[in-house]
C-alpha cells in the first residue's frame, strides 16, 4: 500500500472544518437557549468579536459580554465556553483516518488553529484527536491568528523546517495564500476534499 507522507516533510493541520466538521443546528440551539439570541448567522455578535477572541486579545468574559451585549453573569462565561467547545468538537472522520494513517507512518504531525486559549486547554485535556500530533500551535496563545505572516513564521522557527518541507492542509483561502507566499506547500480543504489523494498527488509530485 502507498505510504501519504515523506520523510522530511511536516504536515500542518487546521482544526476547524478540517479536523472537525460545522456545528449542528442542535448545538446553535443549544447557545440560543443559553443567551436568548440566535447566534448562527454570520452578521450575529458571536462572529464579530471572534478573530480578537481567537488571538487572545478578548477575555472570555470580555468576549460573551459582547455577544450578549451586557456584562455576563458570573459563572455564565465559563458556561458559554462548555457550550462553545462543545460545538466544534465533532470530528471528520474521513480527515481522522488521514491522521491516523499518517501517524501510523511515523510522519511529523504539527497543528495550526485559530482558537481561543481556553478551548485549546479543553480539548487537551479531554480530546483524543491532540494525540496525534507533535506540536500544537493555538493561535490564543500565541496573541496572533492567520492569515498573519508572523504567525506562519513562527511555526518555521520552532519546526526548524523549510517552508517546501511543510504540507499546509486549511480550509480558508487566505490562510492557505498567505502560507503558500511563503513558500509551504498547501491542500485547500473545501467540502468534498479528498485528503488522501491530494497527499497522494503531492508525495508524487516531490
Amino acid at each position: 500500500m502507498d505510504t501519504l507522507s515523506l520523510p522530511g516533510n511536516w504536515y500542518l493541520f487546521d482544526y476547524g472544518m478540517v479536523i472537525s466538521t460545522a456545528p449542528l443546528q442542535e448545538d446553535w440551539d443549544a447557545l440560543h437557549r443559553a443567551t436568548g439570541l440566535d447566534l448562527r448567522p454570520p452578521s450575529s455578535r458571536y462572529w464579530a468579536g471572534r478573530e480578537g477572541f481567537d488571538a487572545g486579545v478578548l477575555s472570555p468574559e470580555a468576549y460573551w459580554s459582547g455577544v450578549l451585549g451586557r456584562p455576563a453573569a458570573e459563572g455564565e462565561s465559563a458556561r458559554l465556553e462548555s457550550l462553545d467547545a462543545a460545538m466544534w468538537s465533532h470530528l471528520n472522520p474521513v480527515a481522522v483516518d488521514v491522521l491516523q494513517t499518517l501517524h501510523g507512518e511515523g510522519a511529523n504531525l504539527a497543528l495550526l488553529s485559530n482558537m481561543p486559549a481556553g478551548m485549546s486547554r479543553r480539548y487537551e485535556a479531554a480530546a483524543t484527536w491532540p494525540g496525534y500530533f507533535s506540536r500544537l500551535f493555538f493561535s490564543g496563545r500565541l496573541g496572533m491568528v492567520k492569515p498573519d505572516p508572523r504567525i506562519f513564521k513562527h511555526v518555521l522557527a520552532d519546526l526548524g523546517a523549510a517552508p517546501a518541507n511543510i504540507v499546509f492542509i486549511d480550509d480558508n483561502a487566505a490562510n492557505i495564500a498567505a502560507a503558500g507566499s511563503l513558500g509551504f506547500q498547501t491542500i485547500l480543504h473545501a467540502e468534498g476534499t479528498d485528503l488522501q489523494r491530494e497527499l497522494l498527488a503531492l508525495r508524487d509530485d516531490f
